[in-house]
């Protein structure tokens, strides 16, 4: 009898399926960012955190003290940028104490945010920069009484583009004109410090962070932040320039009868044309340097002296608003 044979297609131990991987832990994206800022080729930003508590107050920083300023961050958003015909409809404010020696925020921070219905349709460009739609406005309206109890707590108030928010809120909530002003577009010299733009996504870049821009409440967490590191090798941070600046006095000083043939000289000087005036104009942010201005105008523009000038004295309380300073005459 012969013997049967059977051939079973048995998979060879190469062929066989291979037994099933263990799960792979979740990557810690920190973790990643670290190993990634260590290589020479690669930059890291990460997600802007909105910071809500600066930490215990510092010695001799007590409530009264002239060492401390109650600082409040604002942000508008409106329907164009005219303040005199456009409206606002997004205020968003943050309140922190700072440290005037060490120009160090601290403590609590207290958060406003509120929309308001403009009364009319909201245009399609303020739409697409903003984000906020009719729907979210409709039926709005900002809460006078809280706006007035931060504002009244401030002793700065500090803006990217103070002289666009502040006419703005000026006109909506009149406390604002009693405060001192200050602009960390304007009153900070970004340029020198090393910048490549003074636009405060790109000072928030240059820290390692990025945010969501043109919402009120999160560009204001974006300054407040970028306000607490050092500007360029200033000893000074953003916060310390921003007190001193709103201490000073500066001075608009106006070219008035400056000759057709010099405005190109005046152009590269620094000067801006006030189509509206019909003058050249420069800002100057001290007394000396008004001086010496003059002492400039005076030889390579005028050609003579008895000259007669505009010069407005500008202090922090009515700098970036839509009212005049001091009127001053200065004759060359």
């Amino acid at each position: 009898m012969s013997q049967a044979r059977f051939d079973f297609d048995l998979p060879t131990p190469a062929e066989e399926p291979a037994a099933p991987r263990p799960p792979r832990a979740a990557a810690d994206p920190e973790r990643l960012a670290q190993k990634l800022e260590r290589h020479p080729d690669y930059r890291v930003l990460r997600r802007l955190q909105p910071r809500l508590d600066f930490g215990p107050e510092p010695a001799g920083a007590a409530e009264g003290s002239p060492h401390r300023c109650r600082a409040l961050v604002l942000d508008t958003e409106t329907t164009g940028l005219v303040h005199a015909t456009d409206r606002i409809i997004e205020l968003a404010m943050l309140l922190v104490a700072v440290d005037v020696r060490t120009g160090q925020p601290f403590g609590p921070v207290q958060v406003f945010e509120g929309f308001e219905d403009p009364g009319m349709p909201i245009p399609e460009k303020a739409k697409e920069v903003t984000g906020i739609s009719d729907d979210m406005v409709r039926g709005q309206r900002l809460d006078d009484a809280a706006v007035g109890a931060l504002v009244a707590q401030a002793d700065l108030v500090v803006a990217h583009n103070a002289g666009f928010d502040r006419p703005f809120v000026e006109a909506r909530f009149p406390a604002f004109a009693d405060k001192a002003w200050a602009c960390s577009f304007q009153d900070i010299d970004w340029k020198a410090a090393g910048a490549g733009s003074s636009k405060l996504g790109a000072l928030a870049a240059d820290q390692g962070w990025f945010f969501d821009a043109h919402r009120a409440q999160v560009d204001c967490h974006a300054l407040l932040q970028v306000l607490t590191r050092p500007v360029g090798t200033d000893l000074r941070n953003g916060w310390g320039q921003l007190i001193d600046a709103a201490a000073a006095t500066r001075f608009r000083l106006r070219a008035v009868g400056a000759p057709f043939e010099r405005k190109d000289l005046l152009k590269a000087r620094g000067y801006r044309w006030d189509a509206e005036a019909r003058v050249w104009s420069c800002m100057l942010p001290t007394e000396a340097l008004l001086d010496a201005e003059c002492d400039w105008l005076r030889t390579e523009v005028y050609g003579r002296s008895g000259v007669r000038l505009e010069v407005e004295a500008l202090d922090s309380r009515v700098r970036y608003s839509a009212r005049p300073g001091k009127r001053l005459a200065v004759v060359l």
